[in-house]
């Protein structure tokens, strides 16, 4: 049985190869675990059968038999324990892999997030414009740390790719293109570095063949296959 995560069948083009299925089709592009994918219609990941997935209407989730998650930093970190390849085997490695994933999502992300919400999602209010050059010194200032941090290691812990820096290059490239990353040659290497690894090309571009027609159903269709399923078993 192969796992299951949940994507959208559509999102405005500043949002393809952003969404975060991406890292959870990543992160099992790396570890070579075959998944499907249950496409989403825009607005049905409000529904009630998707929220019993995933309480806040957002994607992805993943299901693997009996196990159902949400949050792409979970799926990640459970795909990574579970299979060999993203989590060093020493513990002190693993311990440092699993700090990155957090600092990942925790430190760098949300300013990240904030400079969308002001930039793109709330652009029409009258208080985002102004906060935007205080969102951008936020973003500076992380970058300039985890560029210290980084100096000319190839990736986060010296040699090794693993988990955390999947999650790093993941947010990180979410600004790549708008100056913030490119005032560090560094931060701009490594993620042209990671971009560059095969299993990042064959996760973006499952994603983006999920939004020119060449996607399997939509979760309505595979609600309704499943439902017609129990009832012949029944």
């Amino acid at each position: 049985m192969k796992p299951i995560i949940t994507a959208f069948d559509w999102v405005p083009p500043f949002a393809q190869g952003q969404v975060r299925d991406l890292r959870v089709r990543w992160a099992l592009e790396e570890v070579e675990q075959p998944y499907d994918v249950v496409y989403l219609a825009q607005g049905e990941q409000k529904h009630a059968a998707h929220r019993d997935r995933q309480p806040f209407g957002q994607v992805p989730t993943y299901q693997h038999g009996d196990l159902a998650l949400f949050e792409s930093g979970a799926i990640v970190m459970h795909i990574a324990e579970v299979h060999g390849g993203l989590l060093p085997v020493d513990r002190a490695g693993r311990a440092r892999a699993i700090e990155w994933m957090f600092a990942a999502l925790n430190t760098i992300e949300p300013p990240i997030t904030d400079l969308a919400i002001a930039g793109i999602f709330e652009a029409d209010k009258p208080w985002s414009k102004p906060r935007i050059p205080a969102i951008r010194a936020r973003i500076g200032e992380r970058l300039r740390e985890l560029s210290d941090r980084l100096g000319a290691q190839a990736w986060l812990d010296g040699n090794i790719f693993t988990a955390g820096d999947l999650l790093m290059a993941a947010v990180l490239r979410s600004v790549a293109g708008d100056g913030l990353i490119e005032e560090h040659d560094n931060l701009a290497a490594y993620v042209q570095r990671a971009e560059a690894r095969p299993a990042f090309r064959r996760a973006l571009d499952a994603q983006m063949a999920g939004f020119t027609g060449k996607a399997p159903p939509t979760f309505a269709a595979w609600l309704e296959k499943q439902q017609q399923q129990q009832e012949q078993t029944a």
